[in-house]
């Protein structure tokens, strides 16, 4: 397993916001984290890269614990988070943008990047602010890449994408899982979540609610109905 996420607590301030949360993510694997908004997903992943540390808790990454790691040194052994945010620099160009990002001996150098995604070797020396919302997304993961991770943390990737930018999306992370990439994935759009993971856990107020593959959750009527706000008529869709 290649994370191995026991029993956190993690807090804002005062605000308690995850509640003895467990997970994994094994080698190759894609992982959906599911839940209504303010469940704790967003959460889960700052945990992770240290930029929100658990006050409880393990969290281990190839075997060694690190909760409360500083999220530079995380990133540094190789775990990349894509935010919802996206966080790309709107003022410099996407070459400027992926330089920024790029680490020797990263298995993913400019020229794979952006072979990967050509629209962005056409915008090479635009500006990030000039981007679409899509290219945006796109710089996005070919950023976390340039650091050359085997874990990748996305969070709502599809977030405010037209569909056939979507699709394009969904084709990148079908990609990278080929390329025995782990992916940790937070998607509101549940459908697209269903079609590219392994393995799904649903969360609710910081607390596990269900683990298991796409097939049974789908099939569980009541978890898609009261935990993802799907009716039963349209849980086949969830």
């Amino acid at each position: 397993m290649i994370l191995d996420v026991r029993n956190i607590d993690t807090y804002y301030g005062l605000g308690h916001i995850l509640h003895g949360l467990s997970l994994g993510v094994n080698e190759g694997e894609v992982v959906a984290l599911l839940g209504r908004n303010g469940a704790g997903k967003t959460t889960t992943l700052r945990s992770v890269t240290g930029l929100t540390p658990p006050k409880k808790g393990e969290i281990f990454y190839k075997g060694r614990n690190i909760a409360g790691l500083e999220a530079h040194k995380v990133s540094r052994i190789g775990i990349a988070m894509v935010p919802e945010t996206r966080d790309i620099f709107s003022y410099l160009t996407v070459k400027e943008n992926l330089s920024i990002a790029e680490r020797r001996g990263s298995r993913w150098q400019m020229d794979t990047v952006l072979g990967r995604f050509p629209s962005l070797r056409e915008r090479l020396n635009n500006k990030g602010r000039e981007l679409s919302g899509g290219e945006q997304e796109m710089l996005a993961i070919a950023r976390a890449l340039m650091t050359g991770p085997d874990l990748l943390l996305l969070d709502e990737p599809s977030q405010g994408l037209a569909p056939l930018v979507v699709n394009a999306v969904m084709d990148t992370i079908r990609e990278l899982k080929s390329q025995h990439v782990s992916m940790l994935l937070v998607e509101q759009n549940a459908e697209m979540a269903l079609q590219l993971a392994d393995r799904v856990y649903v969360i609710d107020h910081g607390t596990v609610v269900f683990e298991g593959t796409p097939a049974s959750l789908r099939a569980d009527t009541n978890v898609t109905a009261t935990y993802l706000g799907v009716g039963s008529e349209n849980a086949g869709e969830a």
